[in-house]
């Protein structure tokens, strides 16, 4: 398992693109990914549970995959939410 916490450079919010963007990143690994912005956490890879959080630039997230491609896809979501 791994764990990283990133600070969110890009506003998400249940309207945004940004948010399904984040799902279609999660959904190209077969680890388990969470996100969790320190009130509500998860499943990167489920649009509705995505939907109940809502994301700030300057938020602190914190990404937890687990799985046999778990670097990559905490390295592809931080890349995005970094807005790389």
């Amino acid at each position: 398992m791994i764990t990283k916490k990133v600070e969110g450079k890009i506003a998400m919010s249940m309207k945004d693109r940004p948010l399904a963007m984040i799902v279609q990143v999660a959904s190209k690994f077969d680890s388990v990914i969470h996100i969790n912005n320190g009130e509500m956490q998860a499943n990167a890879k489920s649009i509705m549970g995505m939907m109940t959080m809502t994301m700030n630039p300057g938020s602190m997230l914190v990404i937890t995959a687990d799985g046999s491609d778990e670097e990559q896809a905490v390295s592809a979501l931080e890349k995005y939410i970094l807005g790389r």
